[in-house]
């Protein structure tokens, strides 16, 4: 073994680790400042999702001449008065009747876990039994905070009138001042990051807003879908089930599985062993279409994301942030993404040609410049 290349190695190992270790120092040092202005991180990010919703409308009065005030001011009271249909029309029977689909999805439970301790698998040791019961626990936690996350109408990072508030408001600046935000920023820097901040920041928009009007407009079909299939079975609890189904859409692969679980297990307290299996049918049937015919029409595949990544995503997401952290797991990871990509375009040799790696904006028209 050479010594002079054995120290080479160790010096590199060194510097590469000391390099990391930096770097996760400033990640650390960034997280723990995100987290002390948190009261004003949730209002912004309420607003930046809210906008990806109303923008499209807002771009179309503008489009036709109307001024930039006017359209923000009427895109933003339509808004509010479609929000508050959903509370009077919807929350308002999901809250009534969340004790009893709380108490149909417990219930559910506790039957699987009589037919796993009968015959044939004859499961009944301790430790099977401990899982069923903190699965019951779970289940009664994140089906509650769901149902109330549907009651603010507003979305799960909403946590009081005031932060509503605040994000309402943002919104309309938003909507108002938002072409003129990405010239002002390339102002304000110095060098190419006048151009780099800008592009980054016009390309996690359209990304951005890509995933949330595609989520929601698969979650949309996703629940009258499903819905629709509860109805006709004559399935108890068919609103709060089917709007349960459209929130979970925001949270891929996790969310599907949890909505189609709880609509199971209520089709099985209620109507019997053949109605669940048809529910169960119905889902699987929904969930392929979506898979296979609404997100590729719908979406075009734009987060550029390997499933594998979104469902670690979504994990890690819930386990540090819970609910919340499902929710905004993807768009942080999609937005990360392309950060990395348009680093690697910069560093990328001239000669290897341009890369096809994708930025993960596929089917989002890139020559729109609106970035609130």
């Amino acid at each position: 073994m050479s010594s002079d290349k054995s120290r080479a190695a160790l010096r590199i190992s060194a510097r590469v680790s000391a390099e990391f270790l930096l770097v996760f120092a400033a990640t650390a040092v960034a997280l723990w400042l995100l987290g002390r202005m948190w009261s004003i991180v949730w209002p912004l990010v309420v607003g930046l999702l809210m906008t990806t919703l109303t923008w499209p409308a807002a771009r179309y009065l503008r489009r036709r001449g109307w001024a930039p005030a006017l359209a923000a001011s009427v895109v933003t009271v339509l808004f509010l008065l479609l929000a508050a249909g959903v509370v009077a029309l919807i929350a308002v029977p999901v809250a009534s009747q969340s004790g009893e689909l709380t108490d149909g999805v417990v219930e559910g439970i506790q039957r699987l876990r009589e037919w796993a301790a009968g015959p044939p698998l004859n499961i009944g040791d301790a430790q099977i039994n401990k899982a069923f019961d903190s699965a019951v626990a779970r289940a009664q936690e994140g089906l509650g905070s769901m149902v109330g996350a549907v009651v603010t109408g507003v979305s799960t990072v909403v946590n009081g009138v005031v932060t509503a508030v605040l994000a309402l408001f943002l919104m309309f600046f938003f909507l108002k001042d938002g072409p003129r935000f990405l010239p002002w920023l390339g102002r304000q820097l110095p060098g190419r990051l006048a151009t780099d901040v800008p592009t980054v920041f016009d390309r996690g928009w359209a990304t951005l807003g890509a995933f949330v009007r595609s989520q929601a407009a698969v979650g949309l079909i996703d629940a009258v879908l499903i819905g629709l299939g509860l109805w006709i079975l004559d399935v108890p609890l068919v609103l709060p089930l089917a709007v349960l189904t459209f929130v979970s859409a925001f949270v891929p692969i996790i969310g599907a599985f949890f909505a189609g679980f709880v609509a199971v297990l209520i089709a099985l307290v209620s109507n019997g062993l053949m109605d669940a299996l048809i529910v169960l049918a119905i889902i699987v049937v929904v969930q392929q279409l979506e898979g296979n015919v609404f997100q590729p029409m719908i979406q075009s595949r734009g987060l550029g994301l390997h499933a594998a990544v979104v469902l670690l995503a979504v994990t890690l997401g819930g386990s540090l942030a819970g609910i919340v952290g499902s929710l905004l797991a993807v768009p942080v990871v999609a937005l990360i993404a392309v950060v990395w990509n348009y680093v690697r375009e910069q560093l990328a040799d001239p000669a290897a040609g341009p890369d096809t790696g994708g930025t993960g904006t596929d089917g989002v028209d890139p020559a729109d410049p609106v970035t609130p």
